[in-house]
């Protein structure tokens, strides 16, 4: 995730805890992912990817108003 941004991310990661905590909960949710994967369980998968979109798009707004600030 975010593979071209990494500068980006790790200065966010450093000094916007939002963008933290969402990265943070981003992370949580790719274990919680994997775990209702191994139980079969479609309903559970399918809030959990829903939940994680949702988080990412969140996160990659971050980048995108922080790649405006450093290129004004």
């Amino acid at each position: 995730m975010f593979e071209n941004d990494r500068e980006i991310v790790d200065s966010l990661l450093v000094c916007n805890m939002n963008f933290k905590r969402l990265y943070t909960k981003h992370s949580n949710l790719e274990q919680q992912l994997e775990q209702a994967f191994n139980k079969n369980d479609d309903t559970t998968l399918g809030k959990l990817k829903k939940e994680k979109l949702y988080l990412k798009d969140k996160m990659a707004s971050l980048v995108e108003k922080h790649k405006e600030l450093i290129t004004e």
